[in-house]
């Protein structure tokens, strides 16, 4: 008993420091895909660094429901495949101790995780949606010409165009100003301006213009004529109202329900369409990812083990590989279960149950000291890669 406690505290304290780094590397490739979101919101729209910093923490949980579960994989396979390259585990196994001994750290590892993916899938990601949503609402409030920029055709307001060659922000003047408006059915006005001067209303969601010495052309598609009036001064409004009406509107989707919310929608649906699938889906999804690190996990375990001679570059490669198995069959099972082809059960779960499967297989194998062939035939492939890659490295580098 005291050899065992040893040996799970030992693998244990071996897969905390793998977890933190994965997850760490993970987020921050997470994050890094919003860069160029975040540098816009900064320069060009002008929103403050901390709104920005707030909406990134308010994504920050939604990515960490995929994330953590891919740590658990990797924190596992890094720590088996360093064990193997050590030959730990054959002295482990020579001393008496055989695979399935070396389980329990492993499922109290995923059991964290698990749990840790079940807070961020049930209240952390609606909780993230629901905070950027009204932080949204409040930016676009307090800066209500936010979406107003140089030479640069705006659509942000619904079926208006907007140009500006030149923007004076300090008394708030405009060079240059061309709008087109379709909100009137069956006609399209074109205004044209030289200069002109914008307000905003931030209480009413107001945003007004008023342009001096232009033009405004109307064309009537019913009647196909085109009417032409000058002026001297002309006030443009827009309706921002409209415009954040679903930013605005008190309605959760499905992804900012909890799963209260999301069973009484369930229960209230008087027919099983489309939206009905798709709460479906995505109430066993709160329950079906979490429990992806579980499955990631112990598959780990016969990877790493069964990859004797590979690097850790090789285990990176090939957590990769069954994430993305993973990943695809769960993408494939939402798409059948959408429509009702698939039973929305079937589609959620079954991404566990095949790799589930294919990890009880590789542990009776890894614990039969029988090789798989297709983790021998994917470290043959990496080994070859890689040697190709030494081949063509100049005289010099070598």
């Amino acid at each position: 008993m005291k050899l065992n406690a040893i040996i799970n505290r030992y693998l244990f304290s071996e897969m905390i420091p793998m977890f933190v780094i994965s997850l760490l590397l993970l987020t921050l490739i997470f994050l890094m895909a919003k860069i160029l979101d975040i540098t816009d919101l900064i320069i060009n729209h002008r929103v403050s660094v901390s709104s920005v910093l707030c909406m990134l923490i308010y994504f920050v949980p939604s990515f960490l429901v995929f994330v953590i579960p891919m740590s658990i994989m990797m924190g596992v396979l890094l720590v088996f495949l360093r064990l193997s390259n050590d030959n730990e585990i054959i002295a482990l196994k020579a001393g008496g101790v055989s695979i399935y001994r070396l389980l329990p750290p492993v499922l109290a590892f995923c059991l964290i995780g698990f749990l840790m993916t079940g807070f961020m899938s049930i209240y952390g990601s609606p909780w993230g949606r629901l905070s950027f949503k009204d932080l949204l609402f409040e930016t676009v409030r307090s800066n209500i010409d936010i979406g107003l920029k140089e030479r640069t055709f705006n659509n942000s307001f619904k079926e208006v165009m907007l140009y500006v060659n030149k923007i004076n922000t300090r008394d708030k003047t405009l060079t240059d100003v061309f709008v087109e408006d379709r909100r009137t059915s069956g006609m399209v006005s074109t205004v044209v301006a030289p200069r002109g001067e914008f307000f905003s209303d931030p209480e009413r969601f107001v945003f007004q213009l008023k342009l001096h010495n232009g033009v405004i052309n109307q064309l009537s598609r019913d009647s196909k004529s085109v009417h032409s009036v000058e002026f001297d001064t002309y006030d443009f409004y827009l309706d921002l109202a409209r415009v954040l009406s679903p930013t605005r509107d008190s309605r959760k989707s499905r992804k900012e329900m909890g799963l209260a919310e999301l069973r009484r929608s369930l229960n209230e649906a008087t027919k099983k369409d489309v939206d009905y699938y798709l709460a479906l889906m995505e109430y066993h999804k709160k329950f079906s990812i979490p429990f992806a690190c579980l499955v990631l996990g112990f598959i780990a375990v016969p990877l790493g083990a069964q990859s004797k001679s590979a690097k850790r570059s090789f285990g990176i490669i090939l957590g990769l590989l069954f994430f993305l198995i993973y990943y695809t069959l769960l993408s494939v099972g939402w798409v059948l279960g959408e429509p009702g082809i698939c039973p929305p059960i079937i589609g959620m779960w079954l991404p566990n149950l095949v790799i589930g499967s294919i990890a009880a297989y590789l542990l009776f194998m890894t614990a039969n000291e029988r090789p798989v062939k297709t983790v021998v035939i994917c470290l043959r492939v990496f080994q070859w890669f890689k040697s190709i890659g030494k081949g063509r490295r100049p005289a010099s580098c070598r």
